[in-house]
């Protein structure tokens, strides 16, 4: 069998395993595990604290520090109120593409990672490769997040990492990051006629949001100086504000779901430091005024760290001269890459696919994009069987 033939074969297996974010991805977890413990590969599955979820991280080649982390999650987003022309959870194949949920985001790289792990295993590695798949990607990066302190802790090194996410064989080497909250506000009810003897939680939000517009305009002034962002500066949005349930009633409850985009850490640290000041400093001071017990609380929904351009990035130098690129790109949409490069790994994000499929009806990945993957992690492999980094 080609490893084109057992990439397609293996991505069949996958992609009938719908691991929905909201449900278990165990079953895939288990089969990717089976498949590389046969080929002798010391394999790792860390549970999430509900036991129905689970990363797995697997190693082919020496013990030692170095190598390279090839990187895919398992969930994929839900195809409810989708108009698939097929079974979105039966691979379709036909005009050169193979169809359903998962095929480019990121099952299809997942799956030529998997195809090309008996290769890997047949060569004499002079460093390790390591395969990292992971759970709840696309609700926030949450099995990254858990999982690489858990490989800092038991000591693992590796040196760089490749995130197959969909760009059609692009080498990226920056993506900004995505930090999403809901903050909530408790105040004190009573009637509208008399608004000083109550704290309104829906005004305070108003302030609170009003702020963090003042912080948005900010931001532009802090814009790195040749940003290849697009916009080039760290963007913030509010996502909803709610709460209230009659026009004469004083708002006892109000929430606030708000993102921003950080292009680089020392916006983040900014963002939030400046934020939180204005909270502590300012409106609960307000609120507690009238009302000792009136609370702000912020819950954070997903905080994933950026990629951050490097002027030294080994891994981009590498897949450079694999693919002939003769550049790297930067992308709007977050990845677990910067998750990977907070730790000291030059990393990138380079797969199979294109992200303008991804969570569509009809998703897809094109056979020779897969091709031109397996090509790649071909190359890996041999470098690996021959390097020192």
């Amino acid at each position: 069998m080609t490893d084109l033939a057992s990439a397609r074969a293996i991505l069949g297996d996958l992609i009938a395993f719908p691991t929905v974010s909201t449900d278990s991805n165990l079953d895939m977890i288990h089969h990717m595990a089976g498949i590389l413990e046969t080929l002798g590969a010391r394999v790792d599955v860390f549970h999430d604290e509900t036991g129905r979820k689970a990363n797995l991280f697997a190693t082919l080649g020496p013990d030692r520090d170095g190598g390279l982390v090839l990187s895919g999650h398992s969930d994929v987003v839900p195809v409810t109120d989708q108009d698939w022309t097929s079974d979105p959870f039966v691979m379709d194949e036909r005009d050169g593409r193979l169809y359903g949920r998962g095929a480019c985001d990121m099952k299809g790289f997942i799956a030529a990672t998997l195809a090309m792990a008996p290769y890997y295993a047949a060569l004499d590695l002079q460093r390790p490769i390591h395969f990292s798949f992971t759970h709840d990607e696309e609700t926030g990066c949450l099995g990254a997040q858990a999982m690489v302190p858990e490989l800092v802790k038991r000591g693992y090194k590796p040196a760089m990492a490749v995130i197959g996410e969909p760009t059609e064989m692009r080498i990226i080497e920056g993506h900004k990051g995505c930090c999403e909250y809901t903050t909530t506000f408790h105040g004190l009810p009573g009637h509208g006629s008399s608004p000083d003897l109550g704290v309104n939680a829906a005004e305070y939000a108003v302030r609170f949001v009003t702020r963090l517009m003042q912080l948005r305009e900010e931001m532009k002034t802090r814009t790195p100086v040749g940003s290849r962002f697009e916009p080039p500066w760290t963007t913030m949005n509010i996502g909803g504000i709610h709460g209230g349930m009659a026009h004469n009633v004083i708002v006892s409850k109000a929430h606030v779901d708000w993102e921003f985009r950080p292009v680089q850490q020392s916006d983040f640290t900014y963002m939030k430091d400046e934020i939180n000041a204005y909270v502590e400093n300012t409106l609960l001071p307000a609120m507690r005024a009238v009302h000792p017990d009136a609370a702000i609380d912020t819950q954070v929904i997903g905080e994933v760290e950026g990629l951050e351009p490097m002027d030294e990035n080994a891994v981009k130098d590498l897949v450079m001269e694999l693919t002939g690129a003769n550049g790297a790109d930067v992308v709007p949409f977050g990845t677990e890459a910067g998750i990977f490069q907070g730790i000291g790994m030059s990393a990138i994000v380079c797969g199979p696919g294109s992200i303008a499929q991804a969570h569509k009806a009809d998703e897809y990945v094109a056979l020779d994009q897969m091709d031109s993957c397996l090509d790649m992690l071909r190359g890996l492999g041999q470098k690996m069987a021959r390097s020192t980094a």
